[in-house]
């Protein structure tokens, strides 16, 4: 019998400008630009069918949409609208998706580019939740936005995480080096 769900394929993120976006996301992540699917030379593209297949406002229309990849997990898919008015991206207690993840393998440095790279961290690192027993400060995490406001954790945890004996699963973590 197959497995009919394989994983997360990609993350969508609408940014306010590509170019500035994606050099953020390569000066912090070491992101690398997989492809454009629709490049802005080709012109706008929206219409009621556009509207309907992406779920967008009347009016918006998509100038430019890329994927990047970072390390070695699921990719994002960026996203520059135009001709509509734009909220801002959501806070960690709005609904729906409000931050993702990059693990790091050493939380100084992945702070240093982050921050240089024009992201702003709401703390210093701190030790995660779920901690196994009498491990040192290893296993961190902190909670930083972008320079266009959305929120991204950075996380590590060397020393693994302590499953509960009755866990069915195990978050996705990155093959040690």
């Amino acid at each position: 019998m197959s497995n009919i769900i394989r994983g997360i394929d990609h993350i969508g993120i609408t940014v306010p400008d590509m170019e500035e976006a994606t050099d953020f996301l390569q000066k912090a992540f070491g992101a690398k630009v997989a492809y454009d699917s629709k490049k802005p030379e080709e012109g706008a593209m929206g219409g009621e069918e556009i509207e309907k297949i992406l779920g967008l406002k009347k009016g918006s229309e998509v100038v430019h949409m890329r994927v990047v990849s970072i390390g070695e997990s699921i990719s994002l898919e960026l996203f520059q609208y135009q001709g509509i008015e734009q909220r801002k991206p959501s806070n960690p207690d709005d609904l729906g998706i409000q931050h993702f993840a990059v693990y790091v393998d050493n939380m100084k440095e992945a702070v240093t580019k982050f921050e240089q790279a024009g992201g702003q961290l709401n703390t210093q690192p701190t030790k995660i939740l779920n901690e196994i027993e009498g491990n040192d400060e290893a296993n961190q995490f902190v909670y930083g936005t972008t320079p266009w406001g959305m929120v991204i954790e950075l996380i590590t945890y060397p020393n693994g995480i302590d499953y509960p004996n009755n866990s069915n699963a195990k978050r996705f973590t990155p093959p040690k080096r």
